[in-house]
């Protein structure tokens, strides 16, 4: 494989999962650990990513800002966001996540909408402030530089004491088999606290992450009660999934 077609190949996984592992990118491109770390070097000399220790970051973390068109599948995410939307009623309380599907939903929110919002995500919770109807609890603890994310056992107590009639959850990996992974521990720890507490937990993902898998499992399938993609309910890629979850 040419070094242009390995580093496009970075590119989008990086935009897909927000972030990668320099040792998932040499087992799965067959080259050495160096190898790679040169190419991530090389992507964020030319401001593609974001280097850090193990690995690389999306830019999408480099601020709090909406960047609007330059978010990868922007469109989908959109549509699902509105999808999402369509779940939300006056009194609710809403447990959500983070990743940019669920800050494209907070942006969008109806103006009139007067919803309880409870998010760990900086991000998210900076986005739903602007909606002056609606209210934003914002659940404290130790701010993970990567995700923007608090995590940790301030977190997990926390949501031990609440009962969200939903939570909106961003999805990393997703298959009918392996379930709901993630490739990092201690967000996998309050996603699983996440599920625990709701009520009713909506999965959100692009359709590009079906059949995918990370190293960490969050839950199977059937623990979830809906999953929305950008896709049509009744499209064929979605065979599998409709087996076990209900499909938006």
């Amino acid at each position: 494989m040419l070094k242009k077609e390995r580093q496009a190949l970075i590119l989008k996984e990086i935009s897909l999962h927000n972030k990668v592992l320099l040792t998932d990118l040499s087992e799965r491109f067959d080259v050495s650990e160096d190898t790679v770390r040169r190419d991530l070097q090389e992507l964020a000399d030319a401001k593609q990513l974001i280097k850090v220790r193990g690995g690389a970051l999306s830019k999408s973390y480099q601020t709090y800002a909406f960047k609007g068109k330059n978010i990868y599948a922007y469109k989908e995410k959109t549509l699902i966001a509105q999808k999402a939307i369509s779940l939300l009623k006056d009194g609710m309380l809403v447990l959500i996540g983070g990743g940019s599907t669920n800050v494209e939903l907070a942006r969008i929110l109806p103006p009139d909408l007067k919803v309880t919002f409870l998010t760990n995500s900086l991000p998210t919770a900076l986005m739903l402030s602007e909606h002056q109807e609606s209210e934003v609890i914002f659940i404290g603890g130790h701010l993970s530089k990567a995700s923007k994310i608090t995590i940790g056992g301030d977190v997990i107590h926390l949501l031990r004491e609440i009962r969200p009639d939903l939570c909106f959850l961003g999805v990393n990996g997703i298959d009918p088999a392996e379930g709901v992974t993630d490739s990092d521990w201690e967000v996998v720890r309050v996603k699983k606290s996440m599920l625990r507490a709701s009520g009713r937990v909506i999965l959100l993902t692009i359709s590009e992450k079906l059949n995918s898998t990370q190293k960490i499992k969050i839950c199977d399938l059937s623990e979830a009660d809906t999953l929305i993609t950008e896709l049509d309910p009744g499209d064929n890629r979605l065979d599998s999934y409709r087996q076990i979850i209900q499909i938006m």
